[in-house]
């Protein structure tokens, strides 16, 4: 472990339109805009697996750009625009999913954000739990301060 300050600077975020996922991505902006870094947020569309994972896929397309162009408008009233980028992304498992492109972006750190529910524990949470085991870099979780 380097006893220096942490260098934060590519994130990847998961976004789905919540109030949470906007923290989140409103953290990671923060984050990277530190040390000049670029913030990926990604819309993962899963397929079921009785489908290909090519399938046309048009109302959860179209659910994806407008959460895309949210985040994009949300990193604009951040200043921070221009090092965002939005993908959207089909996949069998959003866990997976944001983990493959945390590997390919080689990026620091990926921030989830997550809803307060009190009777809900993130430790038991199948997607939580693989994104923590599998991450090949520090995993930021923010959660929501209301529910």
């Amino acid at each position: 472990m380097s006893s220096g300050p942490i260098q934060i600077r590519d994130i990847v975020v998961p976004v789905n339109g919540t109030a949470s996922s906007q923290e989140a991505l409103a953290l990671a902006c923060f984050l990277a805009k530190k040390n000049k870094g670029r913030v990926y947020a990604v819309y993962v569309i899963e397929v079921a697996r009785t489908m290909p994972l090519d399938a046309e896929m048009t109302a959860e397309a179209q659910r994806g750009e407008q959460v895309l162009a949210e985040a994009e408008r949300l990193a604009e009233d951040l200043d921070y625009r221009e090092s965002v980028f939005g993908e959207l992304l089909q996949a069998r498992d959003t866990a997976h999913a944001v983990v493959d492109e945390a590997v390919e972006r080689g990026v620091s750190a990926i921030v989830l954000g997550v809803s307060y529910n009190r009777d809900q524990s993130l430790v038991q949470d199948p997607d939580m739990q693989y994104v923590l085991k599998n991450a090949p870099c520090q995993v930021i979780i923010s959660r929501s301060a209301s529910g």
